[in-house]
């Protein structure tokens, strides 16, 4: 059990950046390959707050959702609006890689390569859970990331912002004639998105430590995550990342430490290969 609460931990950093990716990608039709460099980010938030500033969790929380959505906010104005003016997505995607290459590149040259540590609120020595050790900020970051990806999945679904962005989603020009506000939206998107990783950035970072690198290695499962579990789906990212995480915990348990990254993007590629949207993605139909 101590694998599979370890599967769920890793999965639970996946399904944060898959959330992110979706969240953007429905209200504005662009993928940010540059959230997990935001959460990256979000760690070295929290580690400002809660040790160099000394602030208390909420405030650390606090400043950390700020910081990051902000952040969030320059990137769609500096590398996103301008490409979208020109209706040109495919180079905002490419933007958005280099605003990631950025992001990394400023967080090394300010903070050094070195893991920092973060103050974390409450004692971490294990708990033993359904036969399972798993460490009370895991456990944590588990039932958070849960609880976002449910909210976000709900949310799109029955508010009134959350189905202006899924037909956003659907057809951008069509929703701009119906009266959606279809920049503001994607603005919002973006702080939204910014403003979740900055929140979990304390949850985060008592697991990986801050560090410039992390970004990269969330950028790349966080993609596999929301391929296996369906683009444009919440409840499919949220569910995809857990799915990848647990294979990752298993196949280094079972097969070997060199293995697991192996085993996971084989399993991704027999998800494109039989269910090219996801395994809960599904076909849009077109009257033609």
């Amino acid at each position: 059990m101590t694998t599979i609460w370890s599967g769920l931990v890793i999965g639970a950093l996946y399904s944060l950046v898959a959330i992110g990716y979706n969240t953007v990608l429905l209200a504005s039709g662009v993928f940010n390959f540059a959230h997990g460099q935001l959460i990256m980010l979000a760690t070295y938030a929290s580690f400002l707050g809660s040790v160099t500033f000394h602030l208390p969790w909420p405030l650390t929380v606090l400043f950390a959702t700020i910081a990051v959505a902000v952040v969030a906010i320059v990137e769609e104005r500096v590398a996103i609006r301008p490409l979208l003016a020109r209706r040109d997505i495919h180079a905002a995607l490419i933007t958005t890689v280099g605003a990631s290459t950025v992001m990394s590149g400023l967080a090394e040259v300010t903070a050094g390569s070195d893991p920092k540590q973060l103050a974390i609120p409450i004692s971490n020595d294990p708990l033993t859970i359904l036969g399972g050790v798993i460490a009370p900020m895991d456990l944590l970051l588990i039932i958070a990331t849960l609880a976002i990806g449910l909210g976000i999945h709900f949310w799109s679904r029955r508010s009134l912002l959350g189905i202006a962005s899924l037909a956003v989603a659907e057809n951008r020009d069509a929703a701009s004639v119906r009266g959606i506000d279809t920049k503001l939206l994607g603005v919002g998107a973006f702080a939204v998105a910014g403003g979740i990783a900055g929140a979990t950035g304390l949850l985060v970072g008592a697991h990986t430590y801050a560090i410039p690198s992390l970004g990269n290695s969330l950028a790349l499962f966080g993609f596999v995550a929301i391929a296996i579990g369906g683009a444009g789906s919440q409840l499919g990212g949220l569910l995809g990342g857990f799915i990848t995480g647990i294979i990752f915990a298993l196949s280094a348990r079972y097969i070997g430490s060199d293995y697991p990254q192996i085993v996971v993007f084989g399993v991704f590629l027999a998800v494109l290969l039989t269910r090219p949207r996801g395994i809960f993605g599904r076909a849009m139909e077109r009257v033609v």
